[in-house]
């Protein structure tokens, strides 16, 4: 049996791959520079994994998304798998630590944001790694003509001078040929293996409709598809609470979901849309990444993203068990203009980016020549209250200054409480013997994570406290001391937004935006959403616009809403054609509609409409053809 078939089995426990999953494998096994296209849904995790436990060596995986790192290190580590991730927020001490377990050949998988990579800390310690495989997913994240540009991605290339030889895999699920291009230049790849899967969902009908009442046809879809899962996606906060309000009001079983609501509220209704129990989920564009659930029957867009990367990744999370589904995007004549205003906002003038930029340097109490790789919790809300700056204000202009490369903005993300002893076994086994009241936390947390003396482990807090029998507060009071006395370490728990600084804070004057934040970033994403527009208002089959898009070739799907109208037009001809044949001789509506198989509203518009050609009449009740 072929490696990677063998590890697919042990490890996944599938016995065959999807479509292109085994050339893209292989090709990184054997240490071919590989890009991988494959759609949303398509595979493209395994498509790395495999090769990284194949290879001899650590995989170090860049990824932008926190959340999607988070998920993947506990899907592997489930499989027992040693995998482990490094991202904003963490302490110097945690990451310092983790990579020293990295450098010692105590990990297999090393997720790490492309900000994180660049720091002197982990440029230091990559030297001493043996790098058996490097990631980069999200790939398109590299290109400025991308629709999510990281400016960080494009140091990724000086991990190769560091290691020439280990292999690199590009992986995305939406690049144009001109974003392909890019991946390849920027991440210098030797002769490249280039895989592209269809982007065609042949089982997903795209539909777009225009209508005045948006919340009606939602409400009226879900009320006709009860019983099937659905995703309702919305582009503000304010949208999803007006859709869900509605929804539930005629007791549809529907959750919510957006980055406002606290980490304990998401999960919860995430594992209730996962395992059934709710049917229709709510959201803006933070639910769905990551997450693999192959039975949604249908994607509903309340409004439109405003570029057709976002929709086409939102809208195929139908239908991933490969069983018909639907999509539909529903629009006014108000909706792009909204959504141009709402573009507009994202570019706040410079001046204002600049006063956030010092405003948050006092609000962290950061002082000039200090915070350079230091991480830190932001609070935006006591931001915004303390500076008198709009909240909206404040995150535009951090995303701007991520971009001009300043800072890196995670949004709000939850962190859970990490410990590690500090001490040795020997020391630690002294400080229960002369602190009992200490013994049974100090026990518990050495029997249930085995490594505690090497790495950070989440702590489970519903399942500690219900062992020892104490209360979350005292749980924190006991591990608070704990810290204090040197005995561990405890990375706690947060849920706010966090920073990132790439440089040490310099005096006021000294802040400088490229200019092609605002000309170049502006003027892309006003032609994303003018495609986006196009796409909405072309009368063309949805599926050959969106795989012109991405330079697929294509032919008329049949099922989205232009292919219907156009063989509904083509069949009332049909139907025009038959019914005047028929009309040779004298006949009945009733005749009529038993001999074309036709309804009584069919055969009313039909007669009506050859009545007023005047090609037929009627004589003595019944109708027939003119001479």
């Amino acid at each position: 049996m072929k490696k990677s078939q063998e590890i697919l089995e042990h490890f996944w426990g599938y016995d065959r791959f999807r479509p292109f999953q085994e050339e893209i494998i292989d090709s990184a096994i054997y240490g071919h520079d590989t890009m991988a296209l494959l759609p949303t849904g398509g595979g493209k995790s395994i498509c790395f994994q495999i090769p990284g436990i194949a290879r001899e060596g650590m995989s170090i995986v860049v990824s932008p998304l926190i959340a999607l790192m988070q998920d993947q290190v506990k899907s592997l580590k489930s499989r027992g798998i040693n995998a482990q991730a490094i991202y904003s927020g963490m302490s110097y001490r945690e990451i310092d630590i983790l990579l020293d377990n990295a450098v010692y050949g105590g990990v297999d998988f090393l997720y790490v944001s492309p900000e994180r990579l660049q720091t002197r800390l982990f440029i230091e310690r990559l030297k001493k790694m043996q790098v058996g495989l490097l990631v980069v997913d999200e790939a398109h994240c590299i290109s400025e003509w991308g629709h999510d540009f990281r400016p960080a991605y494009t140091e990724i290339a000086k991990v190769r001078a560091i290691h020439p030889e280990t292999p690199i895999i590009a992986l995305t699920a939406s690049a144009t040929e001109r974003v392909q291009e890019d991946i390849k230049i920027q991440l210098v790849l030797k002769h490249p293996l280039v895989f592209q899967g269809p982007f065609a969902r042949k089982n997903i009908s795209f539909k777009v409709f225009r209508t005045q009442d948006k919340l009606g046809r939602v409400l009226d879809y879900c009320k006709k598809n009860q019983d099937s899962t659905g995703i309702v996606y919305c582009q503000t906060r304010k949208s999803v609470k007006e859709v869900t309000r509605l929804l539930h009001s005629h007791k549809l079983s529907v959750g919510i979901y957006h980055g406002g609501m606290k980490q304990e509220d998401r999960e919860s209704m995430l594992n209730d849309w996962l395992n059934g129990s709710r049917k229709i989920m709510v959201s803006t564009n933070a639910f769905g990444m990551g997450i693999d659930k192959g039975d949604v029957r249908y994607v509903l867009h309340f409004e439109a993203p405003n570029n057709i990367e976002a929709y086409y990744q939102e809208a195929g999370r139908a239908g991933r068990d490969e069983k018909p589904a639907e999509t539909i995007l529903y629009y006014n004549e108000r909706d792009f203009s909204k959504l141009s205003e709402q573009l507009e906002t994202q570019f706040p003038p410079s001046k204002d980016v600049k006063l956030v930029f010092r405003a948050l340097f006092n609000h962290l109490q950061i002082a000039i020549g200090s915070g350079k790789e230091e991480s830190y919790h932001l609070n935006m809300r006591k931001l915004s209250e303390q500076f008198n700056i709009p909240i909206q204000k404040i995150y535009h202009s951090l995303k701007l200054l991520e971009l001009n490369g300043d800072l890196q903005f995670s949004e709000s993300v939850f962190h859970p409480t990490k410990v590690k002893f500090a001490i040795g076994n020997k020391d630690l086994y002294g400080f229960q013997i002369a602190n009992q009241r200490f013994s049974p936390l100090i026990t518990l947390m050495a029997r249930s994570y085995p490594g505690i003396f090497d790495l950070f482990f989440e702590l489970d807090q519903t399942q500690f406290t219900k062992r020892l029998g104490v209360s979350k507060n005292e749980l924190k009071n006991q591990l608070n001391q704990l810290e204090r006395m040197g005995v561990c370490d405890v990375s706690w728990a947060s849920s706010l937004p966090s920073v990132t600084l790439t440089q040490e804070r310099l005096p006021d004057d000294y802040i400088r935006l490229k200019s092609s934040i605002y000309s170049n970033r502006k003027k892309l994403a006003f032609e994303r959403l003018k495609a986006m527009e196009n796409y909405v208002l072309n009368p063309v089959c949805r599926s050959i616009q969106l795989l012109h898009y991405f330079s697929q070739p294509a032919g008329k799907c049949g099922v989205c809403d232009i292919c219907s109208l156009e063989k509904n037009q083509m069949t009332k001809v049909e139907n025009e054609k038959a019914l005047f044949q028929y009309l040779r001789e004298p006949k009945t509506i009733y005749e009529v509609m038993e001999n074309l198989n036709l309804d009584r509203e069919s055969s009313n518009a039909l007669l009506r409409k050859l009545l007023m050609a005047e090609t037929i009449t009627i004589e003595e009740g019944k109708y027939v053809a003119k001479k």
